[in-house]
C-alpha cells in the first residue's frame, strides 16, 4: 500500500485517536503507546480514571511538549497506522528487558511497535511504516534503526505481533545481533545506508 508517513505532532493528535480507537486496536488503546516508556511499578491511577485514560493523558503531554513519539501512515488523507520509533532513551523499559535490553552502548532508534486496525491488516501497512521510519531516520541522522520483531513458524495472532515480523525487518534489510528467547531477535539496520522502498515518503508539514 502506498501511504503517506508524518510525525505525530499536537496538530495531528486527532489522527492517532482515530487509528488507536479504531476496531482491533483495544490492546494498543489500553497502551497508549506508553509502556514501554515506563521503568518499573506503573503510578497509582487516579480514582475515578482507568489507566487506558491516564497512558493517553501521558503520551499526550508528550505530544503537546514537542516529543518526537512516532509516525502516522495516511492513505490519502485518512490515518490508517501507526510505528513508535523513537531515539532508544525514550523507551525507558527497554533498559531491563530480558529481551530487548542493550547488546551494545551504541546510539540507536527503536521500532517498538505497529498499530494497524483490522481493516487495513493485510495490505502491506506495516513494512510501508517501517519504510518510513527508515527514511525518517536516515533523514535525521540516525546511525542504527533497531527492531525487536517476532520470529515464529506458525502464523501468530494479529495481536500478537505488535513488533512486526522477523520476515518483514529481513526484507528491509535489517540483520540479527542478538537473541535472548527463542522467537524474539533484535534487528539492526544502519539507514545511511539504506533507501526506503515505495510507500514511505515523509512530509513534515501538510
Amino acid at each position: 500500500m502506498k501511504l503517506t508517513v508524518r510525525p505525530l505532532t499536537p496538530e495531528r493528535w486527532a489522527d492517532w485517536e482515530a487509528v488507536f480507537g479504531a476496531p482491533g486496536c483495544s490492546v494498543a488503546r489500553g497502551c497508549a503507546c506508553m509502556y514501554y516508556r515506563l521503568s518499573g511499578s506503573p503510578p497509582a491511577t487516579p480514582k475515578g480514571a482507568t489507566r487506558a485514560e491516564v497512558n493517553r493523558r501521558s503520551f499526550k503531554a508528550l505530544v503537546d511538549g514537542g516529543a518526537f513519539t512516532g509516525l502516522i501512515g495516511y492513505r490519502g488523507d485518512e490515518p490508517v497506522g501507526w510505528i513508535s520509533v523513537a531515539p532508544r532513551e525514550q523507551y525507558a523499559k527497554l533498559q531491563r528487558s530480558p529481551v530487548m535490553k542493550p547488546v551494545d552502548a551504541q546510539p540507536v532508534w527503536s521500532i517498538v511497535c505497529f498499530v494497524v486496525p483490522s481493516a487495513y491488516r493485510g495490505q502491506g501497512v506495516a513494512r510501508a511504516l517501517l519504510d518510513g521510519a527508515i527514511e525518517h531516520a536516515r533523514r535525521r541522522g540516525a546511525t542504527l534503526l533497531e527492531g525487536y520483531p517476532v520470529d515464529r513458524a506458525a502464523r501468530s495472532r494479529d495481536d500478537g505481533m505488535w513488533f512486526g515480523a522477523k520476515s518483514m525487518f529481513d526484507a528491509a534489510g535489517f540483520e540479527e545481533v542478538a537473541r535472548r528467547t527463542p522467537d524474539r531477535p533484535v534487528m539492526r539496520l544502519r539507514p545511511a545506508k539504506s533507501r526506503a522502498r515505495g510507500g514511505g515518503e515523509e512530509k513534515e508539514n501538510g
